[in-house]
């Protein structure tokens, strides 16, 4: 059984990386570098987490025929468990195209098409897959398939790692972590200050909320706290994609290791901070030992 079992996008990305600047209008763009990997939420968080000495059990996203000998070449030396997985030939690689220049990234897909065309593009979380896994992340995009993977972590008390949900949903509810990016916190509670959206996630869950803000200060707290903060890694950036499946996979191991809420919070922002130093992610994620020395070299 894996140390942790793993829901949400698994997809495969072309990711293009830019010399000269981001693209303008009728202007010619130099693509430096062009990979295609696996990725997602999901899939990069099993590839850092195997990175970390961390096994894995990924579930979501179909595959279709584009995806199928990549990725288990990919994940075929790693720690990542692909049973779960459904590789089908009758529906097309659910990809992205990501273009990216200095600390900008523009990610292309058609997952608004597939989100409203009422058919379901997952497998349904099955309870034998979840139990005797230690931990869990449950990302919130396939809405009651992913609350049925929360209720199974809750019921088998399996603690759970979520991202960028409102405070009134069940996974919010009951999640160990839930990780809210400022963009979507935005999009969410559109006018409203970081520091209220986190009063209104304290009070409707006993687990850590975060709140990251790019390059600005993380926000976390448990319900009846005040609000604490913390500064990201000061590193330089080679690209973003990955920076915040990263985080989430940070978040998953300090549940793993029984971390503090500082020392989870210190280390998920040390794994992202590694992760944009580089690219393609993928092929070169977070080691333990660069995170643990990058958290040393900056800790005051």
């Amino acid at each position: 059984m894996s140390d942790v079992y793993l829901f949400g996008q698994v997809i495969v990305t072309h990711s293009f990386l830019l010399s000269g600047g981001f693209l303008k209008p009728d202007e010619y763009s130099e693509i430096d570098e062009h990979f295609f990997l696996p990725g997602g939420e999901t899939g990069t968080a099993a590839t850092v987490l195997d990175s970390l000495g961390v096994s894995s059990t990924l579930a979501g996203t179909w595959q279709g025929p584009e995806a199928h000998k990549l990725m288990r070449d990919f994940y075929g030396s790693k720690k990542v468990d692909l049973s779960v997985l459904e590789f089908r030939d009758d529906f097309p690689a659910v990809m992205d195209y990501v273009i990216i220049t200095d600390d900008v990234r523009t990610p292309m897909g058609r997952f608004q098409h597939l989100a409203q065309s009422g058919k379901r593009w997952w497998n349904i979380p099955d309870e034998k897959d979840i139990i005797g896994c230690r931990a869990a992340a449950v990302d919130p995009y396939f809405g009651a398939e992913s609350e049925k993977a929360a209720r199974i972590c809750l019921e088998n008390g399996i603690p759970y790692v979520t991202i960028d949900c409102r405070h009134d949903s069940f996974l919010h509810r009951h999640a160990a972590v839930d990780v809210i990016s400022g963009e979507c916190a935005s999009q969410l509670y559109p006018g409203m200050e970081p520091e209220k959206i986190m009063e209104l996630m304290q009070e409707t869950s006993e687990g850590l909320t975060i709140i990251t803000q790019g390059k600005g200060e993380m926000l976390f707290a448990r319900k009846g706290e005040k609000i604490k903060r913390m500064k990201p890694f000061s590193v330089r950036v080679k690209s973003t994609l990955g920076a915040g499946d990263t985080y989430k996979a940070g978040c998953v191991y300090g549940v793993l290791k029984g971390f503090s809420d500082e020392e989870l919070v210190r280390f998920a922002s040390a794994c992202s901070g590694v992760a944009v130093s580089r690219f393609p992610l993928p092929l070169d994620p977070p080691k333990l030992g660069e995170v643990e020395e990058l958290i040393a070299s900056q800790t005051e």
